[in-house]
């Protein structure tokens, strides 16, 4: 299942993006990610590794939501460790970051594990 072509499209062009998790039994929180479509998929990763609180909250309670311009977009995230699916969001994170300093933090071997593919609720 994927997201419609006008969210995938949004996701794609928006540069930053508002990830909403909530933790089981506690509040939810926002915290500003980036994300990257190939194709169908939409991925995000955690620059931070599984440092962050927002990416240990996704895993804890997959049931997520995006914000972007004003859209807010329900997801599930679903841990993409496989080799295929981090090539791919590294690839993404390479070509819609270009230029960007931050850039080189995404792509890092020590946060690959954290890749996480979004799926429509």
């Amino acid at each position: 299942m994927s997201f419609s072509a006008e969210d995938r499209a949004l996701l794609d062009q928006v540069e930053e993006v508002e990830i909403e998790t909530q933790p089981p039994g506690g509040p939810a929180h926002r915290t500003t990610i980036w994300t990257v479509v190939d194709g169908d998929d939409v991925f995000v990763r955690s620059y931070r590794g599984d440092h962050a609180r927002w990416y240990r909250d996704a895993l804890a309670n997959p049931a997520v939501a995006i914000h972007a311009n004003g859209h807010r977009i329900q997801a599930t995230a679903i841990a993409a460790s496989d080799p295929q699916s981090i090539e791919r969001a590294s690839a993404g994170y390479r070509r819609k970051y270009l230029g960007d300093p931050a850039a080189a933090a995404m792509v890092r071997a020590e946060v690959l594990s954290t890749t996480l593919r979004l799926e429509p609720a």
